[in-house]
């Protein structure tokens, strides 16, 4: 069975930072693309980042790049979420997500 347990939201003031974990269990992780999903208010679900197997290919949606950095450690079957210079607009939850299986998401909002 997959799952996916996210963690490290928490609330967070403009240009603050948060970096965001992902436990995965019950799949093949090593060999996995996995991905950051986030339900923003209004918005519905926008991917955020992919990042393929290896972690060598990364690719981000226009409004974090240059803010967010995702990685992973295949050892530790952990995905990783490290968001700098927060907006306003980054409030939501995120999911990481492999597939069509995703976790229950971690609250993130930004506000002063």
């Amino acid at each position: 069975e997959v799952q996916l347990v996210e963690s490290g939201g928490g609330l967070v003031q403009p240009g603050g930072s948060l970096r965001l974990s992902c436990a995965a269990s019950g799949f093949d992780f090593s060999s996995s693309t996995m991905s950051w999903d986030r339900r923003t208010p209004g918005k519905g679900i926008e991917w955020v980042s992919i990042i393929n197997n290896s972690g060598e290919r990364t690719t981000y949606r226009d409004s974090v790049k240059g803010r967010f950095t995702v990685s992973r450690d295949n050892a530790k079957n952990t995905l990783y979420l490290q968001m700098n210079s927060l907006k306003l607009e980054d409030t939501g939850v995120y999911y990481c997500r492999t597939g069509i299986n995703s976790g229950q998401g971690t609250q993130v909002t930004v506000s002063t």
